[in-house]
């Protein structure tokens, strides 16, 4: 593919600095995706109510979730394969993954346009969302569903180019959408008075400018990686190991989102000053996710190259180091939460019960972040390695089941906020030491491909 040191290339040159020159501009991309989501929440908070704050969180977004996590996780196998393919230097085959991944996000985009307006208001009584806010869900969810043909093409699209090597495109493409969110939120909220629905319509206009700028960034690309218009269709091939990959991370994605759905379920029987808290504390909880999830996209992109250029030691330095940048992030962000906590909740509300809710549930979960950096960095690894199996497996059984277990046997007879938010960090202890044990005997497999 005539790739050359510094154009996207992972599988040469100082670990560390690859790592961080690749996670940076995915850090500041997820901090603006964050953003987005996030200034939804200040708009409507701070000049609606509680009950337009717990209509945008809460329930709508975990039903929102549960599609778009299901087609993102089934569609990043397509940014494993790429990514195998450009360290293997395979420009035929990136060519045939890259249409495939584009054909798909369009199918996938338009089943969950249907799925959402079918079924997204059933879900929601099903929920228990509060009566007060269940016809502002509503009016959210059917309108950020009609724009999820260029909310995959995006997620699919940004993959893709990261698996290329390039993190900073899809940044600049964040940042713009971003921006126009905000514009717009200010205009259809604050000017003209539209509430919740003008929170869903900027929301879906910026994901349409988003979708064209990375069908314009691929359309002119190079080689193996420029988007043919009249070549997007599916390779029969490709698509089977596309679904086989990412298969299993769809369906971790349901299952995490599953589990999450049944706790907010929990949480609404608490009332809306605990919803509003609990969309609250998302928002910021968020923002580790955000660094979290940037390092393991960093090494499920640096192991895939890597993986396809057959340098296996490489892989193992490279998932230590992650490992140690992101133990390192988990820590700071825990103290800087628990220093700054009362001002970042009053962003979203003035309401003291809503406040004083938030806080005992930050108390349960921020100290315990750094527990999940193992879940992310090795799962990331091996999916890296299109190993996606056992990793959904691990993660069903120990984050999902073991949750979702706790809220019916532990919280009945413990029926508290703070009893809720600590099934947290004690699923992540159980699923961390799961993927430790087992990446102890993926690690043999290496050394020996390696001898």
């Amino acid at each position: 593919m005539g790739r050359s040191h510094g154009s996207g290339d992972m599988t040469q040159g100082v670990i560390w600095r690859q790592l961080l020159s690749f996670f940076f501009p995915i850090l500041l991309g997820t901090l603006f995706q964050q953003l987005y989501n996030t200034a939804d929440a200040i708009v409507v908070g701070r000049f609606v109510g509680k009950e337009a704050l717990a209509s945008v969180g809460g329930s709508t977004a975990q039903i929102y979730n549960l599609l778009i996590g299901f087609f993102v996780g089934l569609s990043s196998g397509a940014s494993v394969i790429i990514s195998q393919f450009f360290g293997a230097n395979d420009e035929r085959g990136v060519h045939r993954a890259l249409h495939t991944a584009m054909a798909l996000s369009v199918a996938a985009g338009l089943v969950m346009t249907a799925l959402g307006l079918i079924f997204a208001p059933g879900l929601l009584r099903l929920m228990n969302t509060p009566e007060d806010i269940l016809e502002h869900s509503t009016d959210y969810l059917r309108i950020v569903f009609l724009a999820m043909v260029p909310a995959m093409i995006y997620n699919v699209g940004s993959g893709v180019l990261r698996a290329l090597g390039d993190s900073r495109r899809p940044l600049m493409f964040l940042i713009a959408s971003c921006l126009s969110n905000v514009a717009l939120d200010i205009v259809f909220v604050i000017v003209f008075g539209m509430g919740v629905s003008g929170v869903a319509i900027a929301t879906s206009l910026a994901q349409c400018l988003s979708a064209v700028l990375v069908l314009a960034t691929l359309a002119g690309g190079h080689a193996g990686a420029k988007l043919v218009w009249r070549e997007i269709r599916f390779d029969g091939r490709i698509l089977r190991d596309t679904l086989r990959i990412g298969l299993p991370s769809g369906l971790q994605s349901v299952l995490y989102t599953v589990s999450n759905m049944i706790i907010t379920s929990t949480i609404n029987g608490f009332g809306t000053s605990t919803v509003a808290a609990w969309v609250s504390l998302g928002k910021v909880d968020g923002m580790f996710w955000m660094i979290n999830n940037a390092f393991g996209i960093a090494i499920m992109t640096f192991v895939g190259q890597n993986y396809g250029a057959r340098q296996y030691e490489r892989i193992r330095k490279g998932l230590v180091t992650c490992a140690g940048m992101s133990t390192l992030a988990a820590l700071a962000f825990s103290a800087f939460f628990f220093a700054l906590h009362r001002q970042l909740f009053g962003l979203f509300t003035n309401d003291p019960e809503v406040l004083a809710i938030a806080a005992v549930m930050m108390g349960a979960i921020t100290p315990w972040y750094f527990l999940f950096v193992p879940v992310e960095m090795i799962s990331g690894a091996l999916r890296g390695m299109g190993n996606t199996l056992i990793p959904t497996a691990i993660t069903a059984i120990g984050v999902c089941l073991f949750r979702v277990m706790w809220m019916y046997v532990v919280v009945p007879g413990w029926h508290t906020v703070y009893a809720i938010s600590i099934s947290y960090p004690i699923t992540w202890a159980i699923t961390a030491a799961a993927f430790i044990v087992y990446y102890r005997f993926e690690r043999k497999k290496l050394v020996v491909r390696a001898a």
